[in-house]
Protein backbone atom coordinates (compact mmCIF):
# COMPACT_ATOMS: atom_id res chain seq x y z
CA UNK A 1 0.00 0.00 0.00
CA UNK A 2 1.53 3.38 -0.67
CA UNK A 3 0.15 6.68 -0.32
CA UNK A 4 0.93 10.31 -0.94
CA UNK A 5 -0.61 12.89 1.12
CA UNK A 6 -0.96 16.50 0.11
CA UNK A 7 -1.89 19.00 2.62
CA UNK A 8 -3.90 21.68 1.03
CA UNK A 9 -6.24 24.19 1.42
CA UNK A 10 -8.83 22.50 -0.57
CA UNK A 11 -9.29 19.76 -3.32
CA UNK A 12 -12.08 17.69 -5.67
CA UNK A 13 -12.46 15.24 -7.52
CA UNK A 14 -14.38 15.70 -10.46
CA UNK A 15 -15.72 12.80 -12.58
CA UNK A 16 -17.82 13.36 -15.86
CA UNK A 17 -17.77 17.03 -15.21
CA UNK A 18 -19.57 16.40 -12.08
CA UNK A 19 -17.77 16.46 -8.41
CA UNK A 20 -18.04 13.67 -6.91
CA UNK A 21 -16.05 14.46 -4.04
CA UNK A 22 -15.30 18.21 -2.20
CA UNK A 23 -12.73 19.56 0.75
CA UNK A 24 -11.61 22.67 2.22
CA UNK A 25 -8.53 22.42 4.55
CA UNK A 26 -7.35 19.32 4.83
CA UNK A 27 -5.44 16.39 3.01
CA UNK A 28 -6.04 14.10 -0.62
CA UNK A 29 -4.60 11.42 -0.20
CA UNK A 30 -3.59 9.36 -3.67
CA UNK A 31 -4.19 5.41 -2.26
CA UNK A 32 -2.79 2.23 -4.64
CA UNK A 33 -2.68 -1.13 -3.52
CA UNK A 34 0.17 -3.96 -4.67
CA UNK A 35 -0.25 -7.37 -4.10
CA UNK A 36 0.44 -9.04 -1.12
CA UNK A 37 -0.77 -6.30 0.87
CA UNK A 38 -2.02 -7.13 3.75
CA UNK A 39 -5.45 -6.09 5.36
CA UNK A 40 -3.62 -5.26 8.88
CA UNK A 41 -2.02 -2.71 7.01
CA UNK A 42 -5.69 -0.49 6.58
CA UNK A 43 -6.07 0.42 9.90
CA UNK A 44 -2.45 1.34 10.70
CA UNK A 45 -2.33 3.58 7.34
CA UNK A 46 -5.71 5.38 8.51
CA UNK A 47 -4.22 6.17 12.02
CA UNK A 48 -1.02 7.22 10.27
CA UNK A 49 -2.82 9.63 7.51
CA UNK A 50 -5.25 11.58 10.24
CA UNK A 51 -2.52 11.69 12.98
CA UNK A 52 0.52 12.43 11.05
CA UNK A 53 1.65 16.27 12.46
CA UNK A 54 1.97 18.39 9.28
CA UNK A 55 -0.74 21.02 10.19
CA UNK A 56 1.38 24.16 11.66
CA UNK A 57 0.51 25.86 14.76
CA UNK A 58 0.57 28.94 16.49
CA UNK A 59 4.76 28.96 16.50
CA UNK A 60 4.60 28.16 12.80
CA UNK A 61 5.78 24.37 13.47
CA UNK A 62 4.64 21.16 12.13
CA UNK A 63 2.78 19.76 15.35
CA UNK A 64 -1.23 19.36 14.80
CA UNK A 65 -2.52 16.78 12.79
CA UNK A 66 -5.48 16.13 10.56
CA UNK A 67 -7.83 16.18 13.96
CA UNK A 68 -6.45 18.19 15.70
CA UNK A 69 -6.98 20.83 13.09
CA UNK A 70 -10.38 19.49 12.58
CA UNK A 71 -9.71 18.99 8.63
CA UNK A 72 -11.03 16.97 5.68
CA UNK A 73 -9.95 14.22 3.87
CA UNK A 74 -10.37 13.34 0.62
CA UNK A 75 -9.44 9.95 -0.37
CA UNK A 76 -8.72 8.82 -4.10
CA UNK A 77 -7.84 5.56 -5.43
CA UNK A 78 -4.91 5.35 -7.41
CA UNK A 79 -3.13 2.57 -9.04
CA UNK A 80 -0.13 4.33 -10.47
CA UNK A 81 0.78 4.27 -7.58
CA UNK A 82 1.98 0.20 -7.29
CA UNK A 83 3.68 0.97 -10.85
CA UNK A 84 7.40 -0.40 -11.13
CA UNK A 85 9.09 2.02 -13.15
CA UNK A 86 13.15 1.03 -12.68
CA UNK A 87 13.21 -0.82 -16.27
CA UNK A 88 12.89 0.87 -19.56
CA UNK A 89 10.67 4.01 -19.62
CA UNK A 90 6.97 2.18 -19.79
CA UNK A 91 5.37 1.55 -16.13
CA UNK A 92 5.17 -1.80 -15.07
CA UNK A 93 1.39 -2.34 -13.13
CA UNK A 94 2.46 -6.10 -12.24
CA UNK A 95 2.66 -5.52 -9.41
CA UNK A 96 -0.53 -3.84 -8.66
CA UNK A 97 -3.40 -5.20 -6.83
CA UNK A 98 -6.46 -7.25 -8.68
CA UNK A 99 -9.05 -4.27 -9.43
CA UNK A 100 -11.67 -5.99 -7.21
CA UNK A 101 -9.29 -6.44 -4.27
CA UNK A 102 -7.91 -3.56 -4.12
CA UNK A 103 -11.54 -1.98 -4.33
CA UNK A 104 -12.26 -3.92 -1.09
CA UNK A 105 -9.14 -2.51 0.52
CA UNK A 106 -9.75 0.94 -0.76
CA UNK A 107 -13.40 1.10 1.06
CA UNK A 108 -11.96 -0.66 4.50
CA UNK A 109 -8.95 2.37 4.22
CA UNK A 110 -12.25 4.90 4.03
CA UNK A 111 -14.16 3.15 6.74
CA UNK A 112 -11.12 3.09 9.15
CA UNK A 113 -10.21 6.96 8.22
CA UNK A 114 -13.92 7.66 9.10
CA UNK A 115 -13.87 5.12 11.59
CA UNK A 116 -11.55 8.03 13.44
CA UNK A 117 -13.92 10.38 13.40
CA UNK A 118 -12.68 12.08 10.20
CA UNK A 119 -15.23 13.95 7.79
CA UNK A 120 -14.02 11.30 4.62
CA UNK A 121 -14.61 12.38 0.61
CA UNK A 122 -13.79 9.72 -2.24
CA UNK A 123 -12.77 9.67 -5.83
CA UNK A 124 -14.55 6.73 -7.28
CA UNK A 125 -12.36 3.38 -8.18
CA UNK A 126 -12.20 2.75 -11.20
CA UNK A 127 -13.25 6.38 -13.18
CA UNK A 128 -11.49 8.73 -14.78
CA UNK A 129 -11.39 11.20 -12.26
CA UNK A 130 -9.87 14.78 -12.51
CA UNK A 131 -7.96 15.83 -9.17
CA UNK A 132 -8.01 19.02 -8.29
CA UNK A 133 -5.79 19.99 -6.06
CA UNK A 134 -4.51 23.59 -4.04
CA UNK A 135 -1.47 22.11 -1.91
CA UNK A 136 -0.49 24.10 0.87
CA UNK A 137 3.05 24.88 1.14
CA UNK A 138 3.66 22.81 -1.04
CA UNK A 139 3.79 19.97 1.48
CA UNK A 140 3.84 16.35 0.72
CA UNK A 141 4.55 13.16 2.05
CA UNK A 142 4.77 9.31 0.73
CA UNK A 143 3.35 6.69 2.97
CA UNK A 144 4.33 3.18 2.30
CA UNK A 145 2.92 -0.27 4.27
CA UNK A 146 6.99 -0.69 5.46
CA UNK A 147 6.80 2.89 7.13
CA UNK A 148 3.36 2.83 8.91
Amino acid sequence: MKACLQRVISGKVVVNGKVVGEIGKGIVALVGFEKGDLTSYIDKMANKIVNLRIFEDDSGKMNLSLKEVGGELLLVPNFTLAADCRKGRRPSFQSSEEPSRAEEMFNRLVEACRDEGINVKTGIFGADMKVHIINDGPVTFILTNKEV
